[in-house]
């Protein structure tokens, strides 16, 4: 692969791999049973100080896109995000999720024309399979509402990350994110209001989190991940999605003493396997188009 290509996978994947340290911050130092509340404010304090930081509104034709992809990319994903972490054990979850890249494959093809890739398909459906093994447990169960949210989730980011490479403002990837997380978190404001208690006194620890899954968690990371969906295919950023169960899996282990068998470090072989055929099979497309 060419060396920018290279940068550009590396950084993109950095965003999901800070990711799947959300489980562990949100566990270790936030108040419990508080998600929603939690999601506004990983949203809106970051979008505000990045707009702070750019000065710049979008435009009256661009506000209802940049809503659109704040609720599929934020408002709506984290939201059903949460139905399925309470009704789903979280391997049913994060497997149901893991159909993601599949359903980008899809919505690529109808909206932007992208071809459909055998390669692709077999990557997304082998980091799915990997998945499957990082997380599920043989006493899983399935709760109707639970997996049609975390599948309504998965087709939430799916369209978000198509539609921010469609929509493309003339402006900074900086002010983009801005706009998309004021966008989201203002969305999720009044569902948190409505939906849950007041927060509690936040200690020094709590505040500590907070700023992490905000500043981190959020801005830095979706700047890179929207940079990723501008230079990079659709279906080969939404692959680099299954770093964030390997990187919550690995943390866990490392953290907080959670246990790592043969089926989760052969789930995250087959994760690592499937990143890489996903991102190796558009460079094969150009090369066999190249070819004479």
């Amino acid at each position: 692969m060419p060396r920018t290509l290279n940068t550009d996978i590396l950084l993109t994947a950095l965003a999901p791999a800070i990711w799947g340290s959300t489980y562990y911050v949100t566990t270790e130092f936030l108040p419990p049973d508080y998600p929603i509340t939690v999601a506004m404010l990983r949203a809106l304090p970051a979008g505000l100080l990045l707009l702070a930081i750019v000065r710049r509104l979008p435009t009256p034709a661009w506000l209802g896109r940049v809503f659109i992809l704040g609720a599929l990319n934020f408002a709506i994903f984290w939201v059903m995000l949460f139905i399925t972490a309470y009704r789903l054990p979280g391997g049913v979850g994060a497997t149901v999720g893991a159909i993601q890249p599949l359903v980008v494959i899809l919505l690529a093809h109808v909206t932007l024309g992208s071809p459909i890739r055998t390669l692709s398909v077999v990557a997304a459906t082998a980091g799915l399979g990997g998945v499957a093994l990082l997380v599920l447990t043989p006493d899983a169960g399935l709760d109707p509402i639970g997996v049609v949210a975390g599948l309504g989730g998965a087709a939430s980011m799916a369209l978000g990350t198509v539609l921010t490479r469609k929509w493309r403002p003339p402006v900074s990837l900086l002010t983009f994110t801005s706009w998309q997380l004021t966008a989201g978190g203002l969305l999720l404001l009044p569902i948190a209001l409505w939906m849950e208690p007041p927060l509690p006194p936040l200690s020094t620890v709590n505040m500590a989190g907070l700023a992490y899954l905000g500043l981190i968690g959020a801005a830095f990371t979706y700047v890179l991940w929207f940079r990723g969906i501008a230079r990079i295919e659709p279906a080969a950023v939404s692959t680099l999605g299954f770093l964030s169960p390997a990187t919550a899996l690995t943390l866990g282990w490392l953290l907080l003493d959670q246990q790592l068998g043969p089926l989760q470090i052969l789930g995250i072989a087959i994760i690592l396997a499937s990143v890489w055929i996903s991102q190796c099979a558009p460079q094969r497309a150009r090369l066999a188009t190249a070819a004479p």
